[in-house]
């Protein structure tokens, strides 16, 4: 389907999406639209886009629908719940209140669908919308502005930090089905949460895309996961935007282990003495293709940044990491370092890793690191030098390099489901689950 026939095709939409009777959020869809009728979705043309190829998003029919649906998503969906967490659930891109669970959750927070936000605390939203995330973004970002059916609203108000776990489930059931939501988050001054965004689906083929803006005001702190196990048939794109205020922190893990070709971008905006740390891990198997792109722009002084990325990849998958930080004229006294590092477990595996630095100022510590290979087979002899097979050294030393990783998980319930998930995903012979 091309950018008119995707727009010929939601159009019978516009009039039953959300806040349709805003005249300024009308206004946003309307621009939106026109940008997406004009550049369509993101081409290998594109400098940020060059390595990851979705025409064949323009060969299928993913369709969307102006209802939520009555669906059931089976026992499957209990193991993606954390069984700490207040629980906000999307189902086929639309809030689900019988799903969610958000009982005891205190009454001066709010954690709703994005209708119901529209319905109740329009001027929150307005001022949300947009904060993390220019109209100059490319078409997936115009796509997901112009046909957003709902999402999740989260605000936390000033110096609450919230002492169990917020989880945003994202679940798809529909077979060449769409899930398009926006979802906000708001931290006010020195709040702080932790915050998680799953994305699971039924094991058959649909699109989802998912765009999350976040404000961080000052000395608010945020620990972001983002885990994405969806079906080896969907199609992925999730965006996450972060504007930091002074003295804010964000700390985000990024877990992508799903999808047949699934792309996620974090880009972060830090003001004088704002703090980001980025770890991810990426897994592809078969003939996947999982893209990661960050961002990180230091706009003020005194900033510091982190960012670690590792990926594995098997069979003839293809892994992408692009990273760039961008150190302004103004962010004097920046401290920041990138380091990607690589895993090829077969001769067909492929990667493209890009990490980069933009600085425009001199009083400055930057660095970044690169590395791409193998498994070292002298560590493999040494493992079979004290008995253990070749298979079972070969899997500990790749389960042993994803670790790393996990570790950094805060959230001990996530961290199981993650481990398990690795398990599943890799062979496993001669692990044991009580490594880990």
């Amino acid at each position: 389907m091309s950018a008119a026939q995707y727009l010929e095709l939601y159009q019978s939409l516009t009039e039953v999406l959300p806040g349709q009777n805003m005249p300024w959020l009308s206004e946003i869809r309307q621009q939106a639209r026109e940008k997406f009728a004009g550049g369509g979705f993101p081409t290998p043309r594109e400098e940020e886009w060059k390595y990851t190829n979705v025409t064949a998003l323009e060969k299928k029919l993913f369709k969307t629908s102006a209802e939520p649906g009555e669906e059931a998503v089976g026992p499957w969906l209990d193991d993606f719940y954390l069984a700490d967490a207040w629980t906000v659930v999307l189902m086929d891109g639309f809030f689900s209140p019988g799903l969610s669970r958000l009982d005891g959750l205190p009454g001066n927070v709010i954690a709703c669908g994005m209708t119901d936000a529209l319905k109740h605390h329009p001027g929150r939203v307005k001022t949300l919308l947009g904060s993390a995330l220019g109209l100059e973004a490319h078409g997936f970002i115009a796509f997901n502005t112009a046909f957003f059916s709902d999402g999740a609203f989260v605000e936390i108000p000033t110096g609450v930090s919230l002492s169990r776990p917020l989880q945003i489930l994202h679940v798809s059931t529909r077979p060449e089905g769409l899930a398009n939501t926006r979802s906000l988050v708001g931290l006010a001054a020195n709040a702080g949460v932790r915050l998680v965004e799953t994305y699971a689906g039924a094991q058959q083929a649909y699109l989802t895309a998912a765009v999350t803006e976040i404000k961080l005001a000052e000395n608010a702190g945020l620990d972001h996961y983002k885990w994405q196990v969806e079906s080896d048939q969907a199609h992925h794109f999730g965006g996450i935007y972060v504007s930091q205020e002074r003295s804010s922190r964000f700390n985000q893990h990024n877990f992508c282990l799903g999808g047949l070709l699934a792309r996620t971008e974090i880009h972060t905006e830090l003001a004088d003495g704002a703090e980001c740390d980025m770890n991810g891990l990426f897994l592809g198997l078969g003939r996947q293709h999982v893209d990661n792109h960050t961002r990180i722009h230091h706009r003020e002084p005194n900033g510091i940044s982190r960012e670690t990325y590792r990926g594995i990849l098997a069979d003839r998958a293809r892994g992408v990491f692009q990273g760039r930080i961008v150190v302004h004229p103004n962010a004097q006294k920046t401290n920041a370092e990138m380091n990607s590092h690589n895993l090829l477990l077969s001769d067909d595996a492929e990667i493209d890793a890009k990490p980069q630095l933009e600085i425009l100022a001199d009083d400055v510590k930057c660095s970044h690191g690169l590395a791409v290979g193998q498994l070292d087979e002298e560590s493999v002899f040494f493992l079979q030098s004290r008995g253990v097979g070749h298979e079972t050294a070969r899997n500990m030393l790749t389960f042993a390099f994803a670790q790393a990783m996990v570790e950094k998980i805060g959230l001990e319930s996530l961290r199981f489901l993650v481990q398990e998930r690795l398990l599943n995903r890799f062979p496993q012979s001669g692990i044991r689950r009580d490594w880990l």
